[in-house]
């Protein structure tokens, strides 16, 4: 190894444990909307290192939300809880996940730092590999029942159930089991539908899921194999896109590419176009680049990894190519720098006040990579006309202390038919239920 190199990595594992780098000079807005203000890349020996320390919530504690809402423990004490999907029942399914073995990601000094760090955040702990099963059947917003609805799958995001046929996103495969509503377990063996982007790197491993309202397609999210295609571009073949699945054969294809991580999606009511939340490249400093809020355009090209929001050329991708940038669209809204936007949940306009009737809640997981830390929030994305309408309004917030501790980090979001949020909180262990003041 040159000198040089070992100095740098060397640099990477000093600042992981003291928390080294610049700090951000935008304002705190800068990387939010529809045209956020983009300043030139930063370059520096050591990348900022800034992330939340989990601990969890301590008794009696808990998050805060808007005036008149009401914060519960929909169910606590779970084991690493990602995601959750509501059933046309009201059941409740958390995906209890973490990330399957890797051992081409990340290797040598640089990954060893990384994984202290992911340690650090909570993200550390083996994966439970289930989903299990809540029911609230009084409507105190406290799950009574819990069950091992599914286990034995391999680190399982994204859930969906079309007719009696329930699919699970794992790591590297959509599988399906029967489903009859009222069920608390299923003992079916999962059948695989399709193969997703897997391997033995497989950097960002978590894969979502939706229907199409038509319940023929399923789409699916597979985030890139690295920040900037550092492993090489076929390493990257199939990822930082969404799939289109058939339901019935598990043929796919292509819907959108260029995505460097895109997680959440959903159908946004009034238009019933596809959206997702997406998390966008690193170490080009605190400012850069914004994750974004999107429509997912059939055929669109994103830019990554040679470009970011739109024509931005990324100069540290090797060979460029401008032929692919000219093509590459932008974003339709950016949420700010590092703030890991993964859940995404539409309102339900029948159940929420006013003020929150029309748009998109966000689950963001928090920055690692950022001083100030972004992130560690839900926020809400008010909507008119099926567009982003105004700048994010904090709505569940308190994950993080005074002195840089995390409770929890908010992850999947969901809207749970009786008029509430549920949250997953993946450090807190906590599934939280949000539930509006008395309606209009």
């Amino acid at each position: 190894m040159r000198n040089s190199s070992f100095a740098l990595l060397c640099a990477l594992a000093l600042a992981a444990l003291i928390g080294c780098g610049a700090v951000a000079r935008s304002a705190p807005n800068a990387g939010i909307g529809p045209n956020p203000q983009l300043p030139a890349p930063e370059k520096s020996l050591i990348p900022t290192v800034s992330i939340a320390e989990a601990v969890g919530w301590p008794q009696g504690t808990q998050p805060t939300a808007p005036a008149g809402f009401r914060v519960t423990a929909f169910a606590s004490r779970l084991d690493h809880p990602r995601w959750v999907y509501v059933l046309p029942n009201g059941d409740v399914l958390v995906a209890e996940s973490n990330a399957p073995p890797k051992p081409e990601d990340a290797k040598g000094i640089r990954g060893a730092v990384m994984k202290q760090v992911m340690k650090k955040a909570g993200a550390g702990v083996a994966s439970a590999n289930r989903i299990t099963l809540l029911r609230d059947a009084d409507g105190d917003g406290v799950a009574e029942t819990r069950s091992v609805f599914l286990q034995g799958l391999n680190s399982p995001i994204g859930m969906a159930l079309v007719g009696n046929e329930l699919f699970i996103a794992n790591a590297d495969a959509i599988v399906k089991v029967p489903y009859q509503s009222g069920q608390t377990r299923i003992a079916a063996t999962p059948v695989k539908l399709t193969d997703l982007p897997g391997g033995p790197i497989n950097h960002h491993w978590t894969k979502n899921i939706i229907a199409s309202l038509d319940g023929s397609k399923l789409y699916a999210t597979v985030g890139s194999n690295s920040n900037v295609a550092e492993n090489g571009m076929a390493a990257e073949e199939g990822r930082a896109a969404i799939w289109e699945v058939d339901r019935a054969s598990g043929a796919k294809r292509l819907f959108a590419t260029g995505i460097r991580n895109p997680n959440g999606l959903g159908w946004e009511p009034a238009t019933k176009v596809l959206w997702t939340v997406a998390n966008e490249r690193d170490e080009l400093g605190n400012d850069l680049v914004p994750d974004y809020l999107t429509s997912v355009k059939e055929g669109a090209f994103y830019g990554w990894p040679w470009s970011y929001w739109g024509q931005w050329v990324d100069e540290r991708v090797k060979p460029q190519q401008p032929d692919r940038v000219a093509k590459a669209i932008k974003p339709d809204y950016g949420l700010g720098s590092h703030v890991a936007a993964l859940g995404l949940a539409f309102s339900d306009a029948r159940s929420m006040p006013q003020n929150y009737a029309s748009g998109a809640f966000i689950g963001e997981h928090g920055s690692w990579n950022r001083k100030p830390r972004s992130g560690y929030k839900v926020v809400f994305v008010p909507f008119e006309g099926g567009r982003p309408a105004s700048e994010p309004i904090d709505f569940l917030t308190g994950f993080v202390t005074a002195d840089g501790k995390a409770y929890g980090r908010p992850v999947g979001v969901a809207m749970d038919g009786k008029g509430g949020l549920l949250v997953a909180d993946d450090v807190g262990n906590v599934v939280w239920r949000v539930a509006p003041p008395p309606t209009r």
